[in-house]
């Protein structure tokens, strides 16, 4: 049985669209308009997807202190799963027409909940359409099926974050662009600039021109560069609310360097307490 662990391309799935044990979800999102990418899923998409919402199943409920996205219970995403007719054994493949920003989303929190037969389709939707491959507006009907949760030590906390900023075994990467993490042209939350001694890896530079994944040797040196001579695992990835940051980490696995952990609640649950530290500039 093949295994699709990250990335699987247009040709690869369209070899298993019909296949019983796998499950296509629509991811795509527009976080200026939420109703977009159910719209767009109504309008065409990749024969038997199903669709998630990002607010509505791809997170849980906001407090006002636990950022953007917080993440979702993993009991209620179990049984929105488990709905989709996926369980333990599945193929899942996600995909969006952002680059893989929605579609990691999904792929980060399956790897949460222990499910490694998960992948982001690359190049997403434009790739699938640019390949002539068929499109549909009929949506099926999946046979529910029960999805066992194993929730792994994947995610990390706001206090942890907080408890390890001076220590030399956590290294934070921001994926939001250059210019926000500085703190400038911050439009998404109330506050600009970075989390102190965090370093920047904007999650588009994870792309080709063409909106594919670059070659995995080069994601490799890229993300070893970053590192240095620390391990995978001192790496905690953030963003403004923990999609993106789930882009880096999909990143890295692909490029072979597996281990690293996400800060869920990322750069709008931090900046919601005024008593913790800001950094700004580069």
């Amino acid at each position: 049985m093949a295994t699709f662990g990250t990335l699987i391309s247009v040709a690869e799935l369209a070899d298993h669209l019909s296949d019983a044990d796998w499950c296509v979800i629509d991811c795509r999102h527009d976080l200026a308009n939420p109703d977009f990418g159910r719209a767009a899923y109504l309008d065409g998409h990749l024969p038997g997807a199903l669709f998630l919402h990002l607010d509505a199943d791809l997170s849980g409920p906001r407090s006002g202190t636990n950022g953007r996205h917080p993440l979702p219970d993993p009991d209620i995403l179990a049984a929105r799963l488990g709905a989709c007719g996926i369980d333990r054994t599945t193929q899942v493949v996600a995909y969006d027409d952002a680059g893989g920003m929605y579609a990691a989303r999904l792929w980060g929190l399956l790897r949460w909940l222990g499910h490694e037969r998960v992948a982001v389709l690359d190049g997403g939707y434009r790739a699938w359409c640019d390949d002539a491959r068929p499109v549909a507006t009929a949506i099926r009907k999946p046979v529910p099926r029960t999805f066992a949760a194993s929730v792994q030590p994947v995610m990390v906390g706001v206090a942890e974050v907080l408890g390890q900023l001076d220590e030399p075994a956590m290294l934070i990467v921001d994926a939001r662009s250059p210019d926000r993490f500085r703190g400038e042209n911050e439009t998404l939350d109330t506050v600009g600039g970075h989390i102190p001694g965090a370093t920047n890896r904007f999650f588009k530079d994870n792309l080709a021109a063409d909106g594919r994944f670059k070659p995995a040797p080069e994601l490799r040196s890229a993300f070893l560069s970053i590192l240095g001579e620390r391990q995978t695992g001192s790496v905690v990835h953030q963003c403004g609310s923990g999609v993106t940051a789930c882009h880096n980490l999909l990143a890295m696995e692909h490029a072979g360097l597996p281990g690293s952990r996400i800060y869920a609640g990322s750069w709008s649950e931090w900046c919601a307490d005024p008593t913790r530290p800001v950094a700004t500039g580069s």
